[in-house]
């Protein structure tokens, strides 16, 4: 991997392990516009890992958003599933009344990029939904990207799809709530032999997706997923970890859950702070 020139709000150094913090929704900050056409670009030019979410739309494309409905983040109504291109190039953000971001601007602001610069497209709707016109969509206007993309999901048939159609894409899987469900059912014996299955897979991901929670849940009952899942070749992602005050800090329990996390090694942390994170691990870690 390309090493990051500035490590302001992408990246801490602990015990010679480099671990991203990736922009939660195309956050650098929380107080930033969700999904943010000026923090990517921002994010692009410095070498940074950002997340932004798709909803796929009637004519197979997609627009970046979180909610199955428009209401929630925008001026729209009804169902995304519902609409097309030409529906939605009136559609503004609540939040600062700006445009939203379809997939076809998206493939256009990617054509030039820092080289350490990782993007992640998670997929909110399933194969069922997205099918393989969606699946072209992506073929037809990601394919000769400069970028770097990770394609992520729940859906391991999507994720599939995405192997099949655009093989030079990076991939993620979150089984974050079926790892849940195992745990509470079948205790954490269970978790490991499913987690196993799904390293080893069809989908062939490059990086896993966890909740952290999870993570520090497992690794007190001698189970580290982290480590599992990198003498697999893969990365690790734990989501979302974000700062309840930026200005002043860790709390007592947040460091605590922090650095338990860090000395896990994960390959990257989600982040709604991500230059916070990183001003406070270093406030800490110089005393």
């Amino acid at each position: 991997m390309t090493r990051l020139l500035d490590a302001h709000g992408l990246e801490i150094l602990h015990a010679r392990h480099h671990t991203r913090l990736k922009w939660h929704r195309l956050r650098k900050r929380f107080a930033d516009p969700l999904f943010s056409a000026e923090v990517m670009a921002e994010g692009f030019a410095a070498g940074a890992s950002m997340e932004l979410d798709l909803r796929v739309r009637a004519d197979g494309g997609f627009v970046v958003l979180h909610d199955r409905k428009l209401e929630g983040e925008t001026t729209g109504h009804g169902p995304i599933a519902d609409k097309s291109i030409g529906d939605l190039r009136g559609v503004l953000m609540k939040d600062g009344a700006r445009p939203l971001i379809l997939s076809e601007d998206l493939a256009a602001m990617m054509q030039s990029t820092h080289p350490a610069a990782l993007l992640q497209f998670d997929m909110k709707d399933d194969f069922e939904a997205i099918g393989a016109k969606g699946i072209e969509h992506l073929a037809a206007h990601f394919r000769d990207i400069s970028a770097s993309v990770i394609v992520s999901g729940g859906s391991l048939d999507l994720i599939v799809a995405v192997k099949e159609k655009l093989p030079h894409l990076q991939r993620g899987i979150d089984p974050t709530d079926k790892l849940y469900d195992i745990w509470k059912a079948s205790g954490w014996n269970a978790v490991e032999t499913e987690l196993r299955a799904d390293l080893s897979g069809p989908t062939e991901p490059d990086t896993i997706y966890l909740h952290w929670p999870l993570i520090l849940n497992a690794a007190k009952e001698g189970l580290d997923m982290i480590g599992l899942c990198q003498d697999h070749g893969k990365r690790v992602d734990a989501w979302t970890f974000t700062l309840k005050n930026p200005e002043t800090g860790f709390s007592e329990e947040e460091w605590l859950n922090f650095s338990a996390l860090m000395a896990l090694k994960p390959d990257q942390i989600t982040t709604d702070e991500a230059p916070a994170t990183e001003r406070a691990w270093r406030r800490r870690t110089a005393d």
